[in-house]
Order: structure tokens, then C-alpha cells, then sequence
């Protein structure tokens, strides 16, 4: 499930479930599978009959779980958990090419295995990849207030905090409004200077 799929990107599955989850804690099994439709899922694996209440049930769940994970921003911390998912519901990968894309790593729903055991499983591997690839943590949770929503930090340049430009613009300003009330309440106070921009890119 390597991001350089074009079309396909595991990582970028997991934050979108993950993130309507936690938008949604009750998004609906309609929802849920028309989201894993937009990420390649088959149509025929999909259906009430294969991805039922219960399913739906259980991959919110799992999500719910990964979104922790997401939100974790420490490289430790955030490896350890995924070194825990890994002894508890790892399988065993494959590579696979399908809908055009090119070769990539693959997990699948193993006999007996249930959507949130495969979505624990892949998220794992997704993330340990993005680890690996770029030795940092890969992905936050938006730190500017009253957000908080999923990205992946993906682009050039240093760790980010922020995913949007809006958000990363309106905690700037935020944060210019204390330090001029604060300056207000001590006039006596030297004026510091500006701090340097969060970076916002993909």
C-alpha cells in the first residue's frame, strides 16, 4: 500500500477514515462504505450482505483507535503504538497491482479477520512505511484551536502543526492578538519578535 501509487494511497485511506470517524462517531455503514469505494474497494465486498451493521460497528471502532495513533506526535510514542498493532494484528503482506497501479505492499482480510482487524493491520503498515520513509512522524492532528482534524505531512520542509494554510494563518493571528493584549497590560514589556511561520505544505 505504498503512497507512490497514483490514484491509491493507504496512508491517505487511513486519515480519511479516521477523520470522518471522528467528525462522525456514528457516520453510518452507507457512509463508511461509500467512503472505501473512493479507496479502491470492491463494490461486491461492500454490499449489506458483506459489510453489514456489525462490520460497520467494528471498522468505527478500529478507526477510532487510529485516529489516537494519528494524533500522537511524539516519533517514540507513535512507533510503539504501531509496534503494538503490529503484535496484535499483523498479517502477512503481499505485493499486489491492480486498477492500474503500480506494484505496491498489500494487506489483505485474512479468513476470519474482521474490517476493523484489517484496518488496524494496514493503518499499521501504512504508517510504519511513512516512518521509515521519512524518519519523522508523517501526519499530526491540526494544532490551531477548535480544529484538530487529521492530515498527512507529507510535502518538503519541516514537521507541520497545522492542516491548512487557514488554520495555520488563523493560529498566527491568534497568537499576534495575545502577545498585543499582553503588551497592552505591560507597557513596560520589550516587543518580541515575530515568530517564524508553521509550515503548511502536503
Amino acid at each position: 500500500m505504498a503512497d507512490s501509487a497514483p490514484g491509491f494511497s493507504a496512508s491517505q485511506r487511513l486519515i480519511d477514515l479516521a477523520e470522518a470517524v471522528r467528525a462522525d462517531p456514528e457516520l453510518p455503514r452507507a457512509g463508511l462504505a461509500a467512503l472505501l469505494a473512493r479507496h479502491g474497494e470492491r463494490p461486491a465486498d461492500l454490499t449489506e450482505e458483506a459489510f453489514g451493521e456489525p462490520d460497520a460497528a467494528e471498522l468505527r471502532a478500529a478507526a477510532r483507535r487510529m485516529a489516537r495513533v494519528l494524533a500522537e506526535p511524539d516519533e517514540g510514542r507513535a512507533a510503539e503504538a504501531v509496534n503494538a498493532l503490529f503484535a496484535e494484528y499483523a498479517t502477512r503482506p503481499r505485493l499486489t497491482r491492480h486498477g492500474g497501479h503500480p506494484w505496491h505492499l498489500h494487506v489483505d482480510r485474512g479468513t476470519g479477520a474482521g474490517w476493523g482487524e484489517w484496518f488496524l493491520a494496514s493503518g499499521a503498515l501504512a504508517l510504519a512505511q511513512l516512518l521509515t520513509e521519512y524518519g519523522r512522524v508523517a501526519w499530526g492532528a491540526c494544532a490551531a484551536e477548535g480544529c484538530g482534524r487529521l492530515y498527512l505531512a507529507t510535502g518538503p520542509g519541516s514537521a507541520r502543526r497545522y492542516c491548512s494554510p487557514t488554520c495555520a494563518t488563523r493560529a498566527r493571528v491568534a497568537a499576534h492578538r495575545r502577545r498585543k493584549r499582553a503588551g497592552a497590560a505591560d507597557p513596560a514589556a520589550p516587543a518580541g519578535p515575530a515568530g517564524p511561520a508553521d509550515p503548511v505544505g502536503p
